[in-house]
Order: structure tokens, then C-alpha cells, then sequence
């Protein structure tokens, strides 16, 4: 994998572009707190049918923090803008909780540039403001630690954390390195997104995925998604939290590989 930069937005973008060049082009928008990394198991299972890009959203990673307000819109503004700089007409997205409302909102914003949507453990809306400042006002005040173990809780499930203690280690490290500025404005993002009405209006294949032991989008929730865009499909990984690139790499490759192949977008 060769890792790239590039200057979009008053920002750089730190993203990486591999696969099959002239495969269908599948885009990975990653979750609250993580970089491009969770999607490296998946990539690896479908580097030799699409063309793969993945990239650390603005805050996350090792991509620019910058001095806007964050919002859903900035952060969609952002991959349109990495979209434009690698010459990318149209793309099939995938996204993960804030990368789904980021996946989402692209769609709804350039329908003519999005060909599908596969929203992984997300919302049109997620969570109310009062939880979201809670969370905004704990690492202003005891920085990215003082919610680490709680937030990893969430994203992985009892069975992972008591079976992979040093990937959970790995990813609690990934967590707690998020800049605040970047992981509080992405929080803030959230808090501010309401795409239920796009969401509902989108016409365009989607599939809709949740982990069932998923505590912060949980699949009564994603199922709510599902029923509310048209014709969206929708399934429910067993066993998984919300991270499921990082705990089912397999299953949702293959999810993936068979919504591409089933909605004639390869």
C-alpha cells in the first residue's frame, strides 16, 4: 500500500488508493476516532476485483485538523473534493457510523457521483445533543483518555476484547491519539446531523449492515434506516460490535463483493 497526500479544502488528506485500477471504485469512509486501518483486513479480500480508497476524514489520522467549524457537510465537502483530485466520476461508498451519515449525505448532495451505498453501523441521525456534549466536554477536560475504555467497550464486543487483547490494546491506542480538536468536531458534527429526510429520499442500491452486539448505532436502529430508504437492503452480522471491518473482515467483504456483483455495479 503506498500512502498519499494531497492538499483539498484548506486541509491535507491523507488517503491511499489500491486495488484493481480499472475495477469498480469502492470508496471507505471510516468512524468516529479511527483511521484508514480499519479497512485494511477488507481491502486486502477485495484488492483484486475494485479499485479501493480509503482516507482519514479531517481531525482523524494522520489528515489536517483544520480551523472550520466541523459539520456533516464540511466533512462530505472534503471526500467530494479527494473524489475530484483523483479524477473518481463515480464510486460506490462505504461507510461506518459517522462515515455512513458522511455516505449518506454524498449521495444526497451528488447523486450522479455515488453509485451505491453499503452504511455499516449508522443512522441518519445518531444520538441527542446532550450525550454528544457530555462526551465534547469530558476530553476537553481529561483529554482523549478520559473516555477511552468506555468508548472501546462500545465499539467491540465482550468476546473480542476478552479474546484479542492486543488488537483491543491496538485500537484503544488508535482511539486515544485522535486529536480533541478533531474528535470533539466530529462529535460536534454528529450531534448537529439530522439526514432523515434526504436519507429517506435517496434512489440508488443500498445495503444496510449492522453488528448485533453493536451498543452505539444497534440494530434496531440501523433496521429503522433500512425500512426508511427505498428498496434498501439489510443485514445483521451476529456476535459483532461496531467496528465489524475490524472483528468480521470476511463477512463484510463478502457482503460487500455480493452487492456489487448482485446490483450490476462491477
Amino acid at each position: 500500500m503506498t500512502l498519499k497526500v494531497a492538499n483539498l479544502n484548506g486541509i491535507h488528506l491523507h488517503y491511499a488508493d489500491q486495488g484493481k485500477q480499472d475495477g469498480p471504485v469502492l470508496v471507505f469512509s471510516n468512524s468516529l476516532g479511527t483511521d484508514l486501518r480499519i479497512w485494511d483486513d477488507v481491502v486486502a479480500r477485495l484488492s483484486s476485483t475494485c479499485r479501493l480508497i480509503t482516507y482519514d476524514k479531517r481531525g482523524h489520522g494522520l489528515s489536517g485538523i483544520g480551523d472550520h467549524p466541523y459539520s456533516i457537510d464540511l466533512h462530505t465537502s472534503d471526500l467530494l473534493a479527494l473524489l475530484d483530485h483523483l479524477h473518481i466520476d463515480q464510486a460506490v461508498i462505504c461507510g461506518l457510523s459517522v462515515g455512513g451519515m458522511i455516505a449518506q449525505h454524498i449521495a444526497a448532495m451528488a447523486p450522479d457521483r455515488i453509485s451505491g451505498l453499503i452504511l455499516c453501523d449508522t443512522a441518519p441521525k445518531i444520538g441527542d445533543a446532550a450525550g454528544w456534549n457530555a462526551r465534547i466536554d469530558a476530553i476537553e477536560k481529561g483529554g482523549m483518555e478520559a473516555i477511552g475504555d468506555a468508548v472501546i467497550a462500545r465499539w467491540l464486543s465482550d468476546d473480542y476484547r476478552a479474546t484479542q487483547t492486543a488488537m483491543t490494546a491496538l485500537y484503544h491506542a488508535m482511539l486515544v491519539r485522535c486529536p480533541v480538536a478533531g474528535y470533539g468536531g466530529t462529535c460536534a458534527a454528529i450531534r448537529d446531523a439530522d439526514l432523515t429526510e434526504n436519507t429517506a429520499k435517496l434512489d440508488l442500491p443500498v445495503m444496510c449492515v449492522a453488528g448485533s452486539a453493536d451498543l452505539s448505532t444497534p440494530p434496531e436502529l440501523v433496521g429503522k434506516m433500512a425500512a426508511l430508504i427505498p428498496n434498501a437492503g439489510f443485514t445483521v452480522i451476529e456476535g459483532v460490535g461496531h467496528l465489524p471491518p475490524v472483528e468480521t473482515p470476511d463477512q463484510l467483504a463478502r457482503i460487500i463483493d455480493t452487492f456489487i456483483r448482485e446490483n450490476g455495479l462491477d
